[in-house]
Order: structure tokens, then C-alpha cells, then sequence
């Protein structure tokens, strides 16, 4: 009996097969099981601009979010990079439609703060709260709780987008680097 055909094992045409994504749709990663991961993204605040009875009060409301939650969940803070290359199209339009020395000179300041961003990779933190769950139901529940929650908090918050859930991936498995490349056609 040939041995070789039992150990040979089937061989995927993906080079991550250890990731269990089957796709990402409806802003929810969906798990080979048919688990669905998704969450919410939730809006940064600068508590530290607050008066301390302000800062004090969304502290506990926060608490009281995170006590409520009676499931797995993880918080992840991701960085997304900023892409100003729109503010930078539209700085240069103003500065060759202006006449003004002085104008021209604080629009010529502002572009080359902008490239300076740009040439440092500048990056923007992002805040998600993300759980797994099957049912959809239990899914649609949860993520208006999490969102009423963080609005009593003082928080904005949303459900996650396919790019956002893109984002953190990219951040886990690539060094928060995106893939942009394409297929290598042979």
C-alpha cells in the first residue's frame, strides 16, 4: 500500500492558512467555524482638557460599561496611518489662487508642515472593542448595548467597518504595514 498518498496532506494556495478568516463582510471578520468577530471603534476623547468632575464621571461610566460586559472581549488600540495628501492638493490650489504675500507665505508654512508628516510616517491611534459570536441576534444585541454604553460614558463610538477590522489585521500579522500588492501572474 502506497503510504505516501495517507501522510500527504492537502496544500492550500494561501500563504497564511493558519489564520482562520473565511472573509470580511458587514463589518464583521467571519471565522472558518462561521464565528463572527466584530465590535465597535471607538471615538478618542482628551479626558486631560476636562475639568476633574468631568474626568471623574466618564471614568466611572467607563466602569460601569466594562462591568456590564459579560462575555469575552478584547480592547485593541491600532495605529492607522493618516493620508493628507487631499489637505495637501487643496493647500496647493489656495497657494496658487492667492496673491497675497502674507497669505502665500502661511499657506507655504502649512505644506511644508504637511510633508513633514508625511515624510515621518504619522500615524493615527484607533480604540476597538471587539468580541466573537455566532448569533446574529445575540451580535446585533451587543453592539447597540456597547454603543449605548459609551454614549452615557461621553464616548462616540460605531460599529467596526471592513476597513477598520483590515487595519487591525494588518497590524497583527504585517507590522501594521498594508498589503497593497496584488496576484503574481506566472
Amino acid at each position: 500500500m502506497n503510504t505516501n498518498k495517507k501522510t500527504k496532506q492537502k496544500r492550500s494556495k494561501y500563504t497564511l492558512d493558519f489564520v482562520p478568516i473565511k472573509s470580511i463582510t458587514n463589518g464583521m471578520i467571519v471565522l472558518d467555524n462561521n464565528e463572527k468577530v466584530t465590535g465597535i471603534k471607538i471615538i478618542p476623547r482628551n479626558l486631560f482638557i476636562l475639568d476633574n468632575a468631568t474626568q471623574a464621571a466618564i471614568i466611572d461610566n467607563l466602569k460601569n460599561v466594562y462591568n456590564q460586559i459579560e462575555y469575552e472581549f478584547w480592547i485593541i488600540a491600532a495605529d492607522r496611518p493618516v493620508d493628507i495628501n487631499v489637505y495637501l492638493s487643496q493647500l496647493q490650489l489656495l497657494f496658487n489662487s492667492t496673491q497675497d504675500q502674507v497669505r502665500r507665505k502661511l499657506i507655504i508654512e502649512d505644506i511644508n508642515k504637511a510633508n513633514m508628516f508625511m515624510m515621518n510616517n504619522i500615524v493615527d491611534t484607533e480604540y476597538y472593542l471587539l468580541f466573537k459570536e455566532k448569533d446574529a441576534d445575540k451580535i446585533n444585541k451587543r453592539l447597540r448595548q456597547l454603543v449605548n454604553g459609551f454614549a452615557n460614558a461621553g464616548l462616540n463610538s460605531h460599529q467596526t467597518t471592513n476597513d477598520d477590522l483590515r487595519i487591525i489585521i494588518d497590524n497583527f500579522l504585517n507590522g501594521g504595514q498594508t498589503t497593497t500588492f496584488g496576484a503574481v501572474i506566472g
